[in-house]
């Protein structure tokens, strides 16, 4: 049953949070037509983003207790980020090319 709560959670915390975080980017990606067309970008990113905030600090304070849950390596936690920072800013980049 804790494990069903804990799906739960994840998909309420990523609905809620990617979609704040959608509505607060979207805007600026519909400064221009191509922007718009790779906004899809900006939506992988906020997902980036939630993964690593899920995998470092939210699996630790749910209902559901693994005794295997680490957190991400610094490493990957600094890849994902820079990723997702270039994909924030990749579509502005290729709208004006």
């Amino acid at each position: 049953m804790r494990a069903l709560l804990e799906v739960v959670r994840i998909i309420v915390i990523f609905t809620l949070f990617g979609g704040l975080g959608w509505g607060l980017i979207h805007n600026s990606y519909t400064i221009n037509e191509t922007t718009e067309s790779f906004s899809w970008m900006g939506a992988c990113a906020i997902l980036l983003i939630l993964f690593v905030w899920y995998r470092n600090k939210l699996q630790f304070s749910g209902w559901y207790k693994k005794e295997g849950g680490v957190k991400l390596s610094k490493r990957i936690s600094l890849i994902l980020i820079v990723s997702s920072v270039v994909l924030f800013i990749l579509p502005f980049v290729l709208g004006n090319l």
